[in-house]
């Protein structure tokens, strides 16, 4: 006799994830909160100076500087530049994993593209930081209000990141576009909508997406210190509102690629679906068997996917819808 698999199994299946869920309830002045945010970090020059020279490709002249980041410290970035400006076609902002980054990512930037990889605040060795760089630490660190939580400064410095691009290659502000996977799927998803330069985005396995959701369930990620925090301080759970990748995501038209994995340890895949689901404009689905695993077939996972945001950024604009 064939047993139905266990209810709790069943959310997982893909038919259930790509069924659209009841969208998470926001707070009243969402918009209000992040446009005053944007004004206050988002507009105007953003000061940056090189910090070293890294060894070049063929194609691209690579830096790592160093720029004033919205949480009013200096925060750490890498420069990749066509060798010649004239060359230069488009931009992209490359947001990062929870792990942080500690060098640019060629394989991400194609030979008519200039790129900025920024370090969200606190997540770089080489900097002093009021944010901790553990991540565990890092996901709370501010949690008591708005104002004050990472992820806020996080977002904020994807915009002045774009702004240093601009500024380092301008030739790149025609076409400039966002990546980003797992926090930095997240993160772009909150930064992205109100900050009109971008043209469209992909987004891989995207953290932060339905925070009811991401409280409902154990994980191996950082969310996991969240939810225990919640659970022992239930007075910050409002906060978690302002910072949710599916309420952001219904404010983003821009054309957005999303790659949500079925199976995923540290980032529930409910919503990873949630925040393609919530998407307001133009967008793609890659369905990705796994994320956030080690070894042979999570690294396979991860090329296709990259292989997939590489050929979607490249697309002409009639070919997207």
């Amino acid at each position: 006799m064939t047993q139905n698999p266990p209810e709790e199994l069943t959310e997982y299946s893909l038919s259930a994830l790509l069924t659209p869920a009841a969208r998470p309830e926001e707070p009243a002045d969402f918009d209000e909160f992040w446009q005053k945010t944007f004004d206050e970090f988002g507009t105007g020059p953003v000061a940056w100076q090189l910090e070293r020279e890294l060894e070049p490709t063929t194609t691209h002249r690579r830096s790592e500087i160093r720029f004033h980041s919205s949480a009013g410290e200096q925060a750490v970035a890498y420069l990749m530049v066509p060798h010649v400006a004239s060359t230069i076609r488009r931009g992209l902002v490359v947001g990062h994993g929870y792990g942080g980054r500690t060098a640019p990512d060629p394989d991400r930037v194609p030979r008519d593209t200039a790129a900025i990889f920024p370090c969200a605040p606190g997540t770089h060795a080489g900097t002093t930081s009021r944010f901790p760089a553990v991540p565990d630490e890092h996901v709370l660190s501010g949690i008591a209000h708005r104002d004050t939580y990472s992820h806020r400064f996080a977002a904020a410095d994807i915009w002045r990141a774009a702004t240093v691009l601009l500024d380092a290659a301008p030739g790149a502000a025609d076409i400039l576009d966002f990546s980003g996977g797992s926090f930095g799927g997240g993160i772009g998803a909150m930064a992205l909508p109100w900050d009109t330069r971008f043209r469209r985005a992909t987004l891989d396995v995207p953290s932060f997406g339905d925070h009811t959701i991401r409280l409902s369930r154990h994980c191996t990620g950082s969310g996991e210190a969240v939810r225990l925090h919640v659970r022992a301080h239930p007075e910050v759970r409002p906060v978690l509102d302002y910072f949710d990748a599916a309420i952001a995501a219904r404010r983003l038209r821009i054309p957005v690629l999303v790659g949500a994995a079925v199976l995923d340890p540290a980032v529930d895949p409910r919503g990873q679906f949630a925040v393609y689901h919530a998407l307001g404009g133009p967008k793609r689905l890659s369905v990705r068997a796994n994320g956030h695993l080690d070894g042979p077939i999570g690294e396979l996972s991860d090329r296709l996917l990259l292989q997939d945001s590489t050929d979607f950024l490249a697309l002409p604009a009639d070919r997207i819808g």
